[in-house]
């Protein structure tokens, strides 16, 4: 018995053409990259850091959007933890802890397990909170993670829960 390899020509092009393999790696990971979240959407960390302390200013509802691990090892103060939204738990619990609120409440979700381009939860939520309407939903941007972009330059955190 004779087994054989059946490979499309998409597949063809990305081993032997120079670039195509990344631009077949991008239609692959498509719209569930944190890279394909609107740079206009995203916050970094010192912006966050100044906005939740600023007088007088309207506060962000936060929301972790990565493990409870990490969130109760050190979340950003006031965050709230709204489950790993790479699973479908923690979508459903993201969708149901917003559903009740004005469309224009200003959100900022985080997650922070690992680098930015690897980071299987960030994406999926901004996708969910974009689609539900949210207009006023930002992301803070930690390329490395939550420990080395927020923790390290000396941000508040509280821990449990």
């Amino acid at each position: 018995m004779k087994i054989g390899v059946v490979l499309s020509l998409g597949a063809i092009a990305a081993l032997l053409l120079p670039g195509a393999r990344l631009r077949a790696q991008e239609q692959w990971s498509g719209s569930g990259s944190a890279a394909s979240i609107p740079s206009a959407a995203l916050i970094q960390p010192d912006q966050l850091n100044r906005l939740l302390h600023a007088q007088g200013a309207e506060k962000p509802m936060v929301l972790q959007v990565g493990s409870r691990i990490m969130y109760a090892e050190a979340h950003i103060p006031a965050a709230e933890y709204a489950g790993p939204a790479s699973q479908p738990d923690g979508l459903k619990r993201l969708r149901d802890r917003v559903a009740p609120l004005h469309r224009k409440t200003p959100i900022v979700i985080y997650c922070g397990c690992c680098p930015w381009d690897r980071c299987p939860n960030i994406a999926p939520a901004y996708r969910l909170l974009h689609d539900m309407g949210f207009s006023r939903l930002s992301v803070l941007y930690l390329a490395d993670n939550f420990g080395t972009d927020w923790v390290s330059k000396g941000f508040p955190v509280e821990q449990g829960q």
